[in-house]
């Protein structure tokens, strides 16, 4: 199906998660997992300048390899990082040019909006700095990726409306997930008539191995099928949708991959109701209630980062990886500015805030004792 005038086959490869050897990108086994893909008839490539080496790899093992118009190349500016003026946003996109060699890029993301991050993206003007490498013929389509609530997004398409597409994380697991809010953010977009690129549709690789008993469910509908290829599926039925985005790091996962999409025609009846019983099995899983209201966070005098705290400890819950688990409190609380679970004085003050009536000085020290 045709989007924004692009033929773009619902399976995009996504380069953050590069192969790596002795320490570097593994440029040989990227030529060799893009010719695959290639040869699949797959063509979106998305990139970003804030993916350490992954720009340069790309050049090599695509641009320097293919002729420009084989293939779609994505790539996003991150103006929140480091960036003090204007000049030092913009150069992201001089820098971007030069990695990949690509004289232009198909898609280009304003990257990672939301929270704290979208303030330097109005304060540079980039929105119409954007549009005017678009009319240079830089840009063929400009767009954003975006991690926060359906309400930012609604007050950021609303603001500008000549965004052509969003970038959304959305996977089966995190479908009703108050701290991702994937169906929302998504029946944002397109209530506004905006095409959706999908990212983490495995939920960074959490969904190749999702708790036992959702396993159990896939593996009795379809023995042969893995369990990341439910999880690339869903994500593909969604009408509107450019493309899913799947960071292959392995050419098992790029064959996996293909093997479930290169047909793929969407989910019947019989799949969507397997879908839906792994969604109500996760459900059942114990978790703490919280819905990231944060009301807990603007009556904590610590400055407890609670609601990062509790998604952390729900990942930890779900899928066994601590290591994962750590790195989302990392970002979710310190990230954000807040203060870790052992800074709790015991106060209770959040505990009387809560609609949730969550038990949170409890959940906090459990937090403490397993990821701090």
């Amino acid at each position: 199906m045709a989007y924004l005038g692009e033929e773009i086959r619902k399976l995009g490869f996504g380069l953050m998660r590069l192969p790596q050897k002795d320490g570097a990108i593994d440029v040989e086994q990227v030529k060799e997992m893009t010719d695959r893909f290639l040869e699949a008839g797959f063509t979106y490539f998305d990139t970003a300048w804030a993916y350490a080496g992954s720009e340069d790899a790309i050049r090599q093992a695509l641009v320097e390899r293919y002729p420009r118009e084989r293939y779609q190349l994505a790539t996003k500016n991150a103006a929140w990082i480091n960036c003090k003026t204007k000049e030092e946003a913009y150069a992201q996109f001089d820098a971007s040019l030069e990695r990949t060699g690509a004289g232009f890029f198909d898609f280009y993301l304003l990257h990672n909006l939301g929270e704290g991050r979208t303030h330097y993206f109005d304060e540079f003007d980039m929105w119409n700095w954007a549009q005017e490498k678009k009319k240079a013929g830089l840009i063929k389509h400009v767009g954003f990726s975006f991690h926060s609530t359906e309400e930012e997004l609604e007050e950021l398409l609303n603001a500008h409306p000549e965004i052509e597409f969003v970038q959304l994380q959305i996977n089966y697991a995190d479908w009703e997930n108050p701290a991702v809010q994937s169906r929302r953010c998504y029946e944002t977009a397109r209530k506004h008539g905006k095409p959706v690129i999908i990212m983490e549709p495995v939920k960074g690789g959490m969904l190749a191995t999702p708790p036992k008993s959702v396993q159990e469910i896939f593996k009795a509908a379809e023995p042969e099928s893995s369990t990341a290829s439910w999880a690339v599926r869903f994500a593909a039925n969604l009408e509107g949708v450019i493309t899913v985005l799947s960071g292959m790091s392995s050419i098992g996962q790029m064959e996996d991959n293909l093997a479930c999409m290169k047909e793929f025609r969407g989910l019947t009846a019989v799949q969507e109701e397997v879908l839906k019983r792994a969604q109500e099995e996760l459900g059942k899983i114990p978790l703490i209630p919280c819905t990231s209201c944060n009301y807990c966070a603007k009556v904590c005098p610590a400055n407890i980062g609670i609601s990062g705290s509790f998604t952390a400890m729900n990942y930890l819950t779900l899928y066994g990886d601590k290591g994962a688990a750590k790195h989302q409190e990392e970002w979710l609380v310190g990230g954000h500015g807040f203060k870790h679970a052992d800074a709790c004085i015991k106060c209770g003050k959040c505990e009387e805030a809560c609609p949730q009536h969550i038990c949170i000085r409890e959940n906090l020290m459990k937090v403490r004792e397993a990821l701090l």
